[in-house]
Order: C-alpha cells, then structure tokens, then sequence
C-alpha cells in the first residue's frame, strides 16, 4: 500500500517528527511504502474561496500544493500528523486541507484510508475533543476508511514523547494496516 503522510509541525525534531518517524518504521516493516510530506515548511497558499477550480480542476494558486496533490492521489492512505495547537490542528496542515477543494471529486472517489498522529503538551481527558471531532467529519466527508488516531496526551517535548507509550502505539498503527 502507498502511504502519504502530511506531517505538519513547524518543530521539525519535535514529538509530532517521533511520532511520524514511529508510524512509517511500523508501516514500512510490512512492506509499505511511505511517503512523509513536510507541509510545515512548504510553499502552500490559503485557498482564497474564489471556486475557479470548479472544485475539481486546476487551482489558479501554483505553489507546493501541486505536487501535494499528486502525492495525495497517488496514494492509497492518507495520515495527518499534527501538533495540538489550541485544541486544532496546526495551521500549517488546516491550509493544505482547505486546499483539497480542487480536487474534491477525485479525492472522494478514491475511498483513501486515512489516520490521524496528535500531540499536545496537556493531558486532560478533553484535550483532543475538537480536534478529534474535525478529523472525524474529514473523514466522514471525504469517504475515508479510518484507520485510527494515537493521540498522544503529555507529549510536550521530545523527551516526554520518547518515554510515552505513544510511540509504540504509533508503531503498532503502521504495522497493522
């Protein structure tokens, strides 16, 4: 199976990385191939809402989404790994998602597994509520197969993330599928 994962942490060795790192050493034990994407750092534009793109044609923004998309509708599975930033995802990923709208029908058609890698600094037992709720409507829009989440409460560090039992449960995710 061909994984995309958008990984988009502006902290490029932080505990979003681990987790990343974690999912495709499990995912690549079984034999899939795993493309990590950094969308942190890539050139991607905000959807500026104008529908020229019909939502299924060419966006009139050019910019790393292009290739973004390729990757996304090559690919079997699609994995969001994001830092928890007031209770959403970051920023960094939210745009690239907004981005989809020009391929919507394609992306739709395609029944893409999909899963979600979280980390947040706080351990409450509400933390990841909102984030798991848009993630969860994502999926149920888009037609995707989820295929989990590992939300990892107490990860505010690399340190603290690397003692979690969160990575291994990232692990365990790659290597199920």
């Amino acid at each position: 199976m061909k994984i995309v994962v958008l990984m988009a942490s502006p902290n490029v060795n932080g505990s979003t990385h681990l987790l990343t790192e974690a999912f495709t050493e499990g995912a690549q034990s079984k034999g899939h191939d795993v493309q990590v994407i950094d969308v942190a750092h890539a050139n991607v534009q905000p959807c500026t809402g104008c529908v020229a793109c019909g939502y299924e044609g060419p966006c009139i923004l050019h910019d790393s989404m292009d290739g973004i998309k390729a990757a996304i509708l090559s690919s079997d599975m699609i994995v969001f790994a994001t830092p928890l930033y007031y209770f959403g995802m970051s920023a960094q990923l939210k745009v690239v998602i907004d981005r989809f709208c020009s391929f919507n029908s394609s992306l739709h058609a395609k029944h893409m597994k999909s899963a979600l890698l979280a980390v947040a600094w706080n351990s409450d037992a509400w933390t990841f509520e909102a984030l798991s709720l848009h993630y969860k409507t994502l999926v149920k829009y888009c037609h995707f197969d989820d295929k989990g989440a590992i939300l990892g409460t107490g990860c505010g560090t690399p340190s603290m993330t690397r003692h979690s039992a969160f990575m291994e449960k990232a692990r365990a995710l790659g290597a199920s599928l």
